[in-house]
Order: C-alpha cells, then sequence, then structure tokens
C-alpha cells in the first residue's frame, strides 16, 4: 500500500448513526479487516485511515467513528467539518435506528458541505431472520433522498468494501469533475453550491 505519504488525496469520511448499529466494527472491517464480538461502546471520536487505489491515484481515506458520543447527543460540528463523505448507518434489526435516519440526516446536512456523499447502510444482514426494516423501504427512501444505499454484515464482511469504496469513488468523480477544490495536505474541499444551481441530481444508486 506504501507509505502514508505516498498518497494523492485525503478523503475525510464519517460514521454517523444510533449507537449499537455496527459503525465501530464496519470500520474496522474495513481498515483492519476484524470484527470485534465485544461491543462495548468506545467514548470519543476515533479514527482509522486505509489506503486505497482508485482509478490509478491513491487515496487516503479517514474514516471517523462517532464512538459513542451519539448516545449523549453530543457530537459538534468539528465532527463534521471538512468531511466529504458519509455512511448512515442503522441496524435492519431494529427499527427504530432506521426511523431516526431522517433526525441523522438532517444534522448531517446542518453541519457537513451540501454536497458531501451519503450512502444509506443498513448493516447486520446475518441476522436476516430478525429483519424488521425491508429492503425495499430504505432504498426507496434512500432514492427519495438522493442517496447510495447498501446493506452490509461487518460480522461476515458482506458489501462493506463496496460501501467504502462507492463513496469514495464518487468522492473522486467530484474531484475529477471540478466540483470539489484541493484544500491544503492533499486533502478536499466541496465547493459549496452556486446559487442559480438549483439543478437537483436525480439519483438513488443502489448498488
Amino acid at each position: 500500500m506504501g507509505s502514508d505519504e505516498a498518497y494523492n488525496f485525503v478523503f475525510k469520511v464519517v460514521l454517523i448513526g444510533e449507537s449499537g448499529v455496527g459503525k465501530s466494527n464496519l470500520l474496522s472491517r474495513f481498515t483492519k479487516n476484524e470484527f470485534n464480538h465485544d461491543s462495548r461502546t468506545t467514548i470519543g471520536v476515533e479514527f482509522s485511515t486505509r489506503t486505497v487505489q482508485l482509478n490509478n491515484f491513491t487515496i487516503k481515506a479517514q474514516i471517523w467513528d462517532t464512538a459513542g458520543l451519539e448516545r449523549y447527543r453530543a457530537i459538534t460540528s468539528a465532527y463534521y467539518r471538512g468531511a466529504v463523505g458519509a455512511l448512515l448507518v442503522y441496524d435492519i434489526t431494529k427499527h427504530l435506528t432506521y426511523e431516526n435516519v431522517e433526525r441523522w440526516l438532517k444534522e448531517l446536512y446542518e453541519h457537513a458541505d451540501p454536497h458531501i456523499v451519503v450512502m444509506l447502510v443498513g448493516n447486520k444482514t446475518d441476522l436476516e431472520s430478525e429483519r424488521s426494516v425491508p429492503n425495499e423501504e430504505a432504498k426507496d427512501f434512500a432514492e427519495k433522498k438522493g442517496l447510495f444505499f447498501l446493506e452490509t454484515s461487518a460480522l461476515d464482511s458482506t458489501n462493506v468494501e463496496a460501501a467504502f469504496t462507492t463513496v469514495l469513488a464518487e468522492i473522486h468523480k467530484k474531484v475529477s469533475s471540478k466540483e470539489v477544490v484541493r484544500g491544503p495536505m492533499s486533502a478536499v474541499t466541496l465547493n459549496s453550491p452556486k446559487a442559480e444551481d438549483t439543478e437537483k441530481k436525480s439519483c438513488c444508486k443502489n448498488i
């Protein structure tokens, strides 16, 4: 993967969603290929990095985890600052975690850049027999909101790689199309939308 310095871009991606939906395990599965069955909540913001190759570019993904702060509604704007991607995670076996997705999305758009790339993630597909959130319901919601959508299992690795790399590839596409500008240290900052730019992309990108 090369040294930490050998990269073209740094993309900050945040994990958001209710406590216990598997954000930390999605992070550890993607960055270290590990799964921790002891799901004690860690307090404090933490992040891990992983370098990936996309279209002949080397991208350093800096993935931030709320690490339990969401239980206290204590996530600050600093957590979102500089983020160019987000994975909004719910647990497919706990409908309440899905019901709160809209609130998380609202908070994300209040604090993060409006051009941020967002993937809605239904985690814990390994517990299919306990499912309480229908796939189609979440897919329709994502389509309405213009989000990417995937269901994953951090436990058995299903779609974890795809969820992160899809977000990173879309961010990179925005970089290439000049929708974002390069900032210091090869990080990227999303451009503010122009006032006259009222065109909304029609998308649900269901992978």
